[in-house]
């Protein structure tokens, strides 16, 4: 999973909202009124983030619609999975996020690795 820049974030959240693809000109008008964006700059940051794999696009009229290959926790998922993979010990890492994990994510953690022994 490619690194997201804090506008790339910004803007899968709000494909992330939706469960339908959008337009660049729906992304604009669903990204917080602070940010004061030129359609430009959301149609290149939905460019991107197609080259990256991250989005898939269909033709609608004359424009694109947008729409994420990957969900939120599929992204968040991926991005775990790269800190490990850089990571010179990664049990250290998993090791360290154990001792900080909440009583709930370790109960959700020993199911799925339950699942995963009964599976293989």
């Amino acid at each position: 999973m490619p690194h997201l820049g804090k506008l790339e974030a910004a803007v899968m959240d709000v494909l992330w909202s939706t469960n339908a693809p959008l337009t660049v000109r729906e992304v604009l008008e669903r990204m917080p009124p602070q940010r004061n964006l030129a359609y430009t700059t959301v149609m290149t940051v939905l460019g991107n983030l197609l080259r990256k794999g991250l989005l898939e696009r269909e033709p609608v009229g004359r424009a694109f619609s947008y729409r994420p290959t990957v969900t939120r926790q599929g992204a968040a998922a991926a991005s775990l999975r790269e800190i490990l993979d850089a990571s010179e010990d990664p049990r250290l890492v998993l090791l360290h996020f154990a001792e900080t994990a909440t009583d709930e994510e370790s109960s959700v953690l020993r199911e799925a690795l339950a699942r995963r022994a009964t599976t293989s």
